[in-house]
């Protein structure tokens, strides 16, 4: 290479077989002196990443980690206590902070019927960490004991249990300590609630003001057994009951065909209740269909009508 074009490249380098190193160099474009050889060559342009191009550090992957903690961290609060037990909401993935203090036991309490699994902390040689249980049977609950032996420590503590994980930043001071904490559980009671709802419904009568002597329960079921293929089928004069499994609720609904006496196929109306089809109209001959090819089909006659199963082509 052209000694002159190297040099002026040279920016910080060790001067040869001196080990020294070479004073720092500052040229612009116009001080470079490009040999004839490479002027009209195709040289590609030096990647330089868009930090340095904006003059900002790059951000480092731990500083994200760190930012990450900040956001999830949980602070005690005043409006979160109920007399000495500081109360936090549960969410997944949320970190909580517990306050200790030497010669301090602090409580951490799980949830009454919570099985314990397994409890890892960070640091075991500064601080003592136990646990214990308090009430019996589905009032049984569970406390993770917690100490340290000097104030200014630090560690976090992972708790493992047969319904959820929790992490606790745990952090000591001089005197100030946490009595005890729990939690609550928003998103269990939400789904709870939703589970009482669901029984209700399905323990609601379907119709109000039948009477067991004006009911026909001469149908026939036949055709293909998927997990919802219905129980039993009756009517009341007026209206057809479809009775399904409890299961009907986990599962994909079929919609109802009437096939009427020259085999033509209609879409009926109806609606659900529970875990019946309520369809305003008697009908001889219906299908439940779902799916395409191969189509799941289950046949519903009343009891003295013929006709042949038709499967949709």
């Amino acid at each position: 290479m052209n000694r002159s074009y190297s040099k002026s490249l040279l920016l910080v380098g060790i001067a040869v077989g001196t080990g020294t190193a070479a004073p720092v160099a500052r040229a612009d474009a116009s001080s470079l002196q490009i040999p004839a050889g490479i002027a009209g060559s195709s040289v590609p342009a030096m990647h330089v990443p868009m930090a340095a191009r904006s003059g900002v550090s790059a951000i480092r992957p731990a500083d994200n980690v760190d930012a990450a903690n900040r956001a999830a961290l949980r602070e005690p609060g005043s409006y979160h206590y109920l007399n000495a037990v500081q109360v936090y909401p549960y969410s997944a993935g949320a970190l909580y902070r517990v306050f200790a203090a030497p010669e301090r036991v602090s409580d951490i309490m799980l949830e009454p019927g919570e099985t314990l699994i397994a409890v890892a902390a960070g640091d075991t040689v500064r601080w003592t960490v136990g646990d214990t249980a308090s009430g019996a049977g589905e009032t049984r609950r569970t406390h993770i004991l917690v100490k340290p032996l000097a104030p200014g420590l630090s560690t976090n503590v992972v708790i493992t249990t047969d319904r959820r994980a929790y992490h606790l930043l745990l952090s000591s001071t001089a005197a100030s300590a946490m009595t005890a904490l729990s939690w609550t559980y928003p998103e269990d009671a939400l789904l709870a609630l939703r589970r009482a709802e669901a029984a209700a419904a399905a323990r609601t009568p379907a119709a109000s003001g039948l009477m067991l002597e004006d009911l026909s329960f001469g149908y026939t079921i036949s055709g293909d057994s998927p997990v919802w293929r219905p129980q039993q089928v009756f009517d009341d004069g007026r209206q057809t009951f479809i009775a399904f499994a409890p299961a009907i609720a986990a599962s994909e609904a079929p919609p109802l065909f009437v096939i009427d006496a020259k085999g033509r196929t209609m879409l009926v109306n109806y609606r659900m209740a529970g875990r019946y089809y309520i369809v305003d109209r008697l009908f001889d001959v219906a299908e439940l269909r779902l799916g395409e090819k191969p189509q799941t089909i289950v046949r519903i006659v009343r009891d003295g009508q013929t006709g042949k199963r038709r499967r949709p082509s």
